[in-house]
């Protein structure tokens, strides 16, 4: 296409890109590959400055899950060899508070398998978010499946201050993915979510055989659901899943879609999740300039990258960390 900065900056100046646009970014030629994360860039900076916000997830239910989601490693349809415990008690969700907190991770994330949640793991969840909250000040993101208005309303209570629910894919895409689910159900909890009051945060998977105007489609639909955060994971294939042995991404593409989800949702928190060290590689440093947050430490069911090897990598970018004790001002 071009000059990709001069297309950021029309962007700042409220420009919503056209289809083409779009594709055209997912198409770059990887010898605009560092002109189009510049634009990237200077879009990034505008909103967050050099700063990037950490995220530290705890798998507290793992497995067990009725959904036929292909990509999962804890669904019905999974034989992979992961570990599967019902819901932990309050105090180890503490303790991985601690450890966040330790971490200078700003937003701690209460994952759980399944459907959706019962009562009695909201009663767990929301006494552990209330004791954190007065422990450690920490930002808490609840990722529990599909919520009841109830269930919604006592997260809120407890101090819950976001809500992830991912899109996962396109619409079109979406049965080749799960269908024990629908995406409107998905649509429909994130709505849920911010009529709530509760942040709401919604992403999305790339690599499951989808076509790059899926992705597009992914784009603009979390910006039409006005999602504050997007996570952006890249699929790491795990044997014994449907899309065991799917491997379609290289580095510089992981890159592209970075920059299109920034060009297209510029005023959002954009981060890099699950898959990031396996796909980006050594170009994980480069995924900061479109994107302006990670997770630290482990995923739900794969191994993350050692947290001090991400604290040297923002100092050697010049990056800061939003420490958890700013965050919490």
């Amino acid at each position: 296409m071009g000059n990709w900065k001069e297309l950021a900056l029309h962007v700042l100046d409220g420009y919503e890109l056209s289809d083409a646009e779009a594709l055209s970014i997912l198409n770059c030629p990887d010898s605009e590959l560092l002109e189009l994360l510049q634009g990237a860039y200077t879009i990034r900076h505008n909103y967050y400055g050099n700063k990037v916000k950490l995220n530290m997830i705890i798998n507290t239910k793992s497995g067990l899950c009725p959904e036929n989601c292909g990509y999962c490693a804890q669904s019905s349809v999974s034989n992979a060899p992961i570990e599967k415990y019902r819901m932990m008690d309050k105090e180890t969700i503490l303790q991985g508070a601690e450890q966040a907190y330790n971490l200078n991770a700003g937003t701690y994330c209460i994952v759980a398998s399944g459907r959706g949640p019962s009562e009695k793991e909201i009663d767990t969840v929301t006494s552990a978010v209330e004791e954190i909250k007065e422990k450690f000040g920490l930002k808490v993101c609840a990722c529990l499946g599909i919520l009841k208005p109830s269930q919604a309303e006592r997260l809120k209570a407890a101090g819950v201050d976001r809500y992830n629910h991912n899109l996962n894919t396109s619409a079109s895409h979406h049965n080749a993915i799960t269908t024990s689910h629908t995406y409107e159900d998905r649509i429909n909890t994130v709505e849920l979510v911010k009529s709530s009051g509760i942040s709401p945060c919604s992403g999305v998977i790339i690599g499951m055989k989808e076509t790059m105007q899926d992705v597009v489609d992914m784009a603009r639909s979390l910006k039409t659901l006005d999602a504050d955060s997007i996570p952006v994971n890249f699929l790491h294939a795990i044997d014994g899943t449907p899309l065991e042995g799917t491997d379609e991404l290289n580095p510089r593409y992981c890159l592209k879609v970075l920059c299109l989800m920034r060009y297209i949702n510029p005023t959002k928190e954009i981060r890099i999740s699950g898959g990031r060290e396996v796909h980006l590689r050594s170009l994980q440093p480069l995924g900061l300039y479109p994107a302006n947050s990670i997770f630290v430490g482990d995923y739900l069911t794969t191994a993350g990258q050692e947290t001090t090897a991400d604290h040297m990598m923002l100092q050697d970018l010049g990056f800061e960390i939003e420490f958890a004790k700013e965050m919490a001002t």
